[in-house]
């Protein structure tokens, strides 16, 4: 998961750690609240299309959870 301090959004910070997960660790799926659109949205904007989706968090929590992955 991914989380800026909202004084910081905005600031291309998010993007920046997105492109080092995804250039250096290979990263290419992440699983987003579905209910956080605003993290939603940016995982859009950044390439990502939503995959699949759960009721659960991955702690099993009933918070439904977006699986999205990296277009090719």
């Amino acid at each position: 998961m991914l989380f800026i301090h909202p004084e910081y959004r905005g600031k291309r910070i998010g993007k920046a750690l997105l492109d080092y997960a995804i250039i250096k660790l290979n990263m290419t799926k992440v699983e987003v609240n579905e209910q956080n659109e605003q993290a939603v949205g940016f995982y859009k904007h950044c390439g990502f299309e939503t995959i699949g989706r759960s009721e659960l968090d991955s702690s099993g929590k009933p918070y439904p959870t977006l699986n999205m992955e990296l277009k090719q």
